[in-house]
């Protein structure tokens, strides 16, 4: 068996955005106490990357009665499940229902479906479960629509998700103004099940419950080796060594080193999060009084709620000016706020703003890949973070526990490398859809939200 050997963390650390710039950081709990790797640990299985994807599979495991490390290279949530924007839904990223049967096939499709479906009740139930503190509220999802074609999607949406299980209802003119406050939209789509919450107070809330159930995790511990040690895998970090017959990656955009080419399956993207200063209650009777998290129906996406204080937490994509000048980005996001909804008087300040990293694919589904006997990694989330990578701890740990490849509620394909195209493809599409619902609109009479 080759080593895994990397280059030094020195040749390879990206720079990724600021992680305390982030409104969750500011006002989230206090993480769990982690330890410092010295020596050697043994485990039956070691997880690498303390996010939700990493800790649900640590969590399934040690529950189980698996002894399981957890090696991060800097804290519990460091990567995107401490800079997302916190929103809980349940769906898809890119494909729908029907669209993601053609690209994954049976019984995959299915699986998946039913697991992503039902994520929120794994969410749900591990908060309650574990009393964590992360300011979840499950009021509900909406999609608007700016311009009238755009309900036929909704009610294709609404029709597939119901199917599969979901507790999904369309919205007409009158009922969505009267959930999200906005008078803008020709009518939208209500996903009942959808939440939100505190994206790092969560991740570090299932740090303390892997700790509770007897898993380990040590933090400032990045992996910078893998190999195959007389009949285990020793994976190495520059303080010590976990010694497993196991192995999971869950790095996702904030792969570093640890396995050769794992940072090859993926394409970073970027995305902004804002939030602004707590709102009146008069600005809150105006803007989402029911406190449902909102997407404003435009392909190059416009998604808000509200967190605990009152704050309006919204994010874009960069796109030209947009995410670098800061003087201008702030007051996109204003006008937009604003234009959808025109009751709202007061000024607006974004307190806070930061970004995050995306593991974006030409399949915008998670990807579970065959590094060797024992050893797998997953990446591809693709923005879909707090629900997919809460439920993808139940396939992971399925894998650890032995369940037949075959059985599994993902394939598990080789390492494959993204095609170099996948670095302009996301915002080109992005632009894309700009376009196509610009035009639309201007063939339906609908107006354009402003800087569109």
């Amino acid at each position: 068996m080759p080593s895994t050997a990397v280059r030094k963390d020195s040749e390879m650390k990206p720079k990724f955005s600021e992680f305390k710039d982030t409104l969750w950081y500011a006002t989230a709990p206090e993480g769990p106490d982690t330890q410092t790797l010295k020596g050697e640990v043994t485990a039956d299985v070691c997880v690498v990357g303390a996010g939700y994807s990493g800790l649900t599979t640590a969590l399934e495991l040690a529950r189980k009665g698996v002894s399981v490390v957890v090696l991060e290279r800097e804290e519990i949530g460091f990567g995107g499940s401490g800079r997302n924007a916190g929103h809980c839904t349940p769906t898809f990223t890119h494909y729908s229902l029907p669209e993601l049967r053609e690209v994954m096939g049976a019984p995959y499709a299915e699986r998946l479906i039913h697991r992503q479906t039902r994520a929120n009740d794994v969410v749900g139930q591990m908060i309650a479960q574990y009393d964590i503190d992360c300011e979840w509220e499950q009021n509900g999802y909406v999609q608007g629509a700016l311009f009238p074609s755009h309900l036929k999607k909704l009610q294709a949406n609404m029709e597939n998700y119901n199917a599969a299980g979901a507790r999904t209802r369309m919205l007409d003119r009158d009922e969505v103004q009267a959930v999200t406050g906005s008078s803008r939209f020709y009518g939208g789509w209500l996903h009942e099940e959808a939440g939100g919450l505190n994206a790092l107070a969560y991740a570090r809330g299932l740090g303390r419950a892997v700790l509770s159930e007897g898993g380990q995790i040590f933090t400032g511990a990045g992996v910078t080796g893998c190999d195959r040690v007389n009949n285990a895998w020793q994976v190495r970090t520059a303080q010590g060594s976990v010694r497993a017959e196991k192995v999971i990656y869950t790095t996702g955009a904030y792969t570093v080193a640890g396995w050769p080419k794992l940072d090859q399956t993926f394409r970073i993207m970027r995305v902004f999060v804002a939030a602004t200063q707590p709102l009146s209650a008069a600005a809150q009777a105006v803007v989402l009084p029911q406190r449902t998290t909102i997407q404003d129906g435009r392909g190059d996406i416009y998604v808000y709620k509200y967190n605990s204080q009152n704050r309006i937490v919204a994010s874009m994509f960069p796109m030209g000016q947009r995410g670098r000048d800061p003087a201008y980005t702030r007051q996109v996001l204003s006008d937009r706020l604003k234009w959808l909804h025109p009751d709202l008087r007061e000024d607006l300040r974004w307190e806070f703003f930061w970004y995050g990293e995306l593991d974006m694919q030409r399949k915008t589904i998670p990807r579970l890949y065959a590094l060797a006997p024992g050893v797998v990694a997953m990446t591809g989330l693709s923005g879909r973070g707090v629900p997919t990578g809460s439920m993808i701890g139940g396939i992971l740990s399925d894998w650890a526990m032995g369940v037949a490849e075959a059985d599994l509620d993902l394939p598990v394909e080789p390492l494959q490398s993204q095609p170099l195209y996948m670095s302009v493809a996301p915002q080109a599409a992005l632009r894309g859809y700009r376009l196509r619902d610009n035009l639309r609109a201007r063939l339906q009479g609908a107006p354009l939200p402003p800087h569109a």
